[in-house]
This record gives structure tokens, sequence and C-alpha cells, in this order.
């Protein structure tokens, strides 16, 4: 799949969610805390022999890690039907990749070991996020692990009014509805949904910085990102306010991992 195929391809820069428009561009690797903070979460997973669930796999990359850890089974769930294609074009016959939502996935209770979601809990309305992970909640076993790579916002004292801005101008920039929470609200959100949570960290929010794009892309592919960036004038505009939005509130956004596990109900055993 060319990137005239990739999800959104038909919108124009000027109104293209952001992930999608940095795909475009020749951007494989879109998670806030980049490659080395998904590497970490799925290291913190007990993948070997498992039955994963991913939500959202979006372009393929976590899929792929996953596959090379030998679970015993693989399934995604993405709601876009181009990335649906994606997916199953980059993991062939190793795993298998369904249409569905996340709120909705269609997969039978307690059917899976580990769930996992990667940047997009964050764009969802509080409801939203809610059904997700309850979702998430339905199909896994008890002692199961779910695990996301999200945004959050620190410090968690961090005034009401100034998360607001923060999170209206990030919508604004990215042009997804991206409502970020704090730590305390990420917990919680688990906590209220029957899990327990038993593995955070933190990395910084530098999805645009230099540094961050060689690391995950490599020195060639990084080149061929910057190279893409230049020569679109419309997309590079584009590029450069988002760029501009995470520098702007680089003290209050960073990329979180959160680990939890499905708390077994009475007299049972996890």
């Amino acid at each position: 799949m060319d990137s005239t195929e990739l999800p959104f391809a038909q919108r124009t820069p000027a109104d293209m969610p952001g992930h999608w428009l940095l795909a475009r561009l020749g951007k494989r690797v879109l998670r806030p805390g980049g490659a080395e903070l998904s590497e970490l979460m799925l290291n913190d997973l007990p993948i070997a022999g498992a039955d994963v669930l991913e939500i959202a796999p979006g372009l393929g990359r976590t899929a792929t890690e996953v596959l090379n850890r030998d679970p015993g089974s693989y399934v995604g769930v993405e709601s876009d039907a181009a990335a649906v294609t994606l997916t199953k074009s980059i993991i062939g016959g190793a795993g298998e990749v369904v249409e569905a939502d996340a709120s909705a996935t269609g997969l039978p209770d307690a059917s899976v070991d580990i769930a996992i979601g990667e940047a997009m809990l964050t764009m969802q309305s509080a409801r939203g996020k809610g059904t997700i992970v309850a979702e998430a909640h339905r199909v896994l076993r008890d002692g199961g692990h779910y695990a996301v790579h999200e945004l959050a916002i620190h410090p968690d004292t961090l005034p009401a009014e100034d998360k607001t801005e923060l999170q209206r101008t990030l919508a604004r920039s990215i042009k997804v509805n991206a409502r970020p929470l704090t730590e305390a609200e990420w917990r919680e959100l688990f906590l209220a949904n029957g899990f327990e949570v038993i593995q955070v960290r933190f990395a910084p929010m530098a999805l645009l910085q230099p540094r961050r794009i060689i690391a995950d892309e490599g020195f060639i592919g990084a080149l061929r990102f910057i190279g893409n960036v230049i020569r679109d004038g419309e997309s590079r505009a584009r590029v450069l306010q988002m760029r501009s939005t995470f520098r702007k509130y680089r003290a209050n956004l960073a990329a979180i991992e959160l680990v939890v596990r499905k708390v077994p109900q009475p007299g049972e055993v996890g």
C-alpha cells in the first residue's frame, strides 16, 4: 500500500488528522513516546504464547513487534478499512485483522490474555475512553493485561483552565479532538473499570524533534521524511505548526505507558 492509499489520503493536508499526515509524509512511528517506549511496553508484557488483541493497529508497526515475540495468537481490531488492509498486508497470515470499533470488537468474552492500544485512547472523549476500556475488560481473561501508550498532562496539579487551554490548542493543531489525561486521571480510568495498575513509565513527548525522528525512523527514513516535508509546502506548514504546539507545551506534555491487570472476580484465580 503506497501513501495515496493510506487512511484519510483523500483529504487535504490542511484538514487531515496529524498522525495520518505524518504517515503520508513517510513517518512510520507515530507514538508519543516513540519506538523506545513501545518496546519497553511490550517487554513489560508476557506475550510469548499469549492470545493478544491490538486495538487500532494503524500502520502495523506494533503488530510486527508483537508477532516477533511469538504470541499464541494475534488479532487486530481497526475501524478504518484502509488501515485494516495495510496491517493485513504487513502481517500476512501470521495473525488476523478485523474491521470493527474499539468499543465493540465483536470478540467473545474472556477470549484474550493481553490487550494493547497505542495513541488512541487520548483521541477519545471521556465517555469514549470509558467505553473502550470497559470493552478491553470484557474480552480479557481474569488476570489478563491491558497495556497502553498514550499522551499525559503533567503535573497532576495543573490548573483546570491551563489544562483546558492545552487540550483545545492540541486538538486544533492535530485536527483530532485529543483529550490527554493526567497520570492520576489515567489511573482512575482503569481503576474505575476493574483494573489494577502494575506499571507506569514516562517518556518525553518529542515526536517531531530531530533526535527522536532519527531514533524512530533510522537515518535514511528520517532523511526521506524530512525531504517530503520540505518539498510539500502545505504539509510543511502543518508539520511546523504541530511541532510549535508540542514545543509550547513541552513542560506539560509527556508520553505515558500504563500496564494494568484485570482484577479476578471473587472466588476465581487470575
